[in-house]
Parts: C-alpha cells; sequence; structure tokens
C-alpha cells in the first residue's frame, strides 16, 4: 500500500495576474508564473498525494486565488492564507470570513520580506502590539500561524509568541534556515532548542537545499540537522514540505521529495507515518 505524503508546503504564483512585492528578476526562473498545471507532471513520480498550499504574497489576492485552485483540486487539502496582521480589526473580519471556508486552515505574513516597506526591516515586527492581537484571534478561531524565520533573532520571537498563545499551533517554516552550506550548527541548534521547549511549536522539514550548496550537497548534508530536529521536537511536531517552486533554484520537485524521504528513512516506521503526514493532518485539521 502507497503511504500517504503530505506536501505541508506548496506555492503557487501568477505574476501575469497579481503582484509578489518579493520576486524581482534577480530570482531568475522564479521570476515566472507557476500554476498547478506546471506542477502536475512532476506530482506522480514525487509520491506526494496531497498538498497545503501557502500564500506567497501579503495580498488577499493571492489568498483568494489559492483558495479557488484548492476548491478545485483533488489534490489541495489546506490553504495557509494572509490577512493584515498589522491591522487588528480588519483581520478580524477577515478570519470570521474566511474560515468559513473549509480549505482555510492559518495564516501566514511574509515577515522576512524586507523589501515591502511595511516591516521596517524590523526583526521584531511579529511582537508588535497590533500583530499580537490579530494573533489573538488566530489563537481563538482554532487557525494555524506559519512563521517566516532565516536568523536566530526572528526565532527568538517564537519565545514571546508561544508564552503569549499556548493554544495557537505555530510551525516555523523550513527549520528555520539551518546553515548547511556553512556545515555548522550553532547558533542555529540551540535557537531552534530554545522553542522546543513549547509543545505548541512545530517545525517544517522543508526548503533545506537553498539552506544547502546547491551544485553539491547531499542527504548526508541535511542528515544531522534533520536528525537534531527529530530528536529535539519529537516525530510528531515535525512536518515535510516541498517549497516549490522556491526549489527550482536547484533542483526538481522529484528530487526534493526523494531526498526528504530518503533522509528520514532510518526511522522507526512510526515516526516516518508522523513526518510525512499525521503531523500534517493534526497541525492543519486536515
Amino acid at each position: 500500500m502507497a503511504r500517504e505524503l503530505i506536501d505541508t508546503h506548496q506555492h503557487l504564483w501568477v505574476m501575469s495576474e497579481r503582484a509578489y512585492s518579493w520576486i524581482e528578476p534577480a530570482y531568475g526562473p522564479l521570476y515566472d508564473d507557476f500554476t498547478p498545471e506546471r506542477l502536475a507532471p512532476e506530482i506522480p513520480a514525487s509520491g506526494v498525494t496531497g498538498s497545503v498550499l501557502v500564500q506567497a504574497a501579503d495580498t488577499y489576492d493571492d489568498t483568494f486565488y489559492i483558495l479557488d485552485v484548492a476548491a478545485h483540486s483533488d489534490f489541495v487539502q489546506g490553504v495557509v492564507g494572509w490577512v493584515p496582521f498589522e491591522r487588528p480589526n480588519e483581520s478580524r473580519t477577515a478570519l470570521e470570513t474566511l474560515a468559513k471556508n473549509k480549505y482555510f486552515k492559518g495564516v501566514r505574513n511574509l515577515t522576512h520580506d524586507y523589501s515591502n516597506p511595511k516591516y521596517e526591516s524590523d526583526d521584531a515586527w511579529i511582537t508588535r502590539p497590533a500583530v499580537l492581537e490579530t494573533l489573538s484571534y488566530v489563537e481563538k478561531m482554532g487557525l494555524s500561524f506559519d512563521y517566516v524565520s532565516v536568523k536566530p533573532e526572528h526565532t527568538k520571537n517564537i519565545v514571546t509568541l508561544a508564552k503569549k498563545f499556548p493554544k495557537l499551533k505555530i510551525v516555523v517554516d523550513h527549520f528555520a534556515k539551518p546553515p548547511i552550506a556553512a556545515k555548522e550548527m550553532e547558533p542555529w541548534a540551540s535557537s531552534m532548542a530554545e522553542i522546543a521547549a513549547f509543545p505548541n511549536v512545530y517545525a517544517k522539514l522543508s526548503g533545506l537545499n537553498t539552506a544547502s550548496d546547491l551544485a553539491s550537497w547531499t542527504v548526508a548534508d541535511w542528515q544531522p540537522y534533520v536528525d537534531f530536529m527529530v530528536k529535539t521536537y519529537g516525530a510528531n511536531r515535525v512536518m515535510m514540505g516541498g517549497d516549490w517552486p522556491v526549489i527550482v533554484l536547484g533542483n526538481t520537485y522529484v528530487e526534493i521529495w526523494k531526498a526528504q524521504v530518503e533522509v528520514i528513512s532510518g526511522y522507526s516506521q512510526e515516526d516516518q507515518d508522523w513526518i510525512t503526514h499525521k503531523t500534517a493532518k493534526a497541525f492543519y485539521n486536515l
């Protein structure tokens, strides 16, 4: 019997139809349209059986687009959308409206998109009072929160959030980008261990190729980081994501999924089941 394999981090963007503030020509192959039809041919060989679409723009336009894709797909099981965290009254109304859609599971803001002036290059933006008020509504409604952390200063914010909102399910995208290319563990490992103490904090095994040496990485390069996270968080707080199309900077969807399945292949069947699908279902209420 084929196992379930849920991709909890799949993006779509259609630049010819809507704005994506962070995608610039300098990103090369990413400066293009990435539709469900473009990914579809790669899915059978990847082994992936379902996905969660994650916002790629801080706009309602992007959120409504991915909700529409979900509504007309047998593959998509959930959507992580956007509401304006810095405008809590508007966010509350938006959340009440969006939560009526069965695919809407959680929220995210592109807090690492410092090309967007609203963030003011503020590493602690997510802890501003207005943003915290919005997150209180997210917690009350039983929705989840995806957080983008690309340096230890971002990760430290999760201590504040996890303490203040103990019932808010928080997932750190892409293992907070461990320094795989540099073959270092610190300060990343200490930072991730600190937030692992909070049982409402989860982590995504995703996007590791773009944290590696794109030209030469191997699964062995990932192994110590994945082992550390699974040991520190437990398999029931780790889930997998493909991070398509960002991964095309170095690899295909199929290559990434083969590597991700291989990197957990030494774990018990129970642990593999949690990482491949059970954690995703529990976290996102799929």
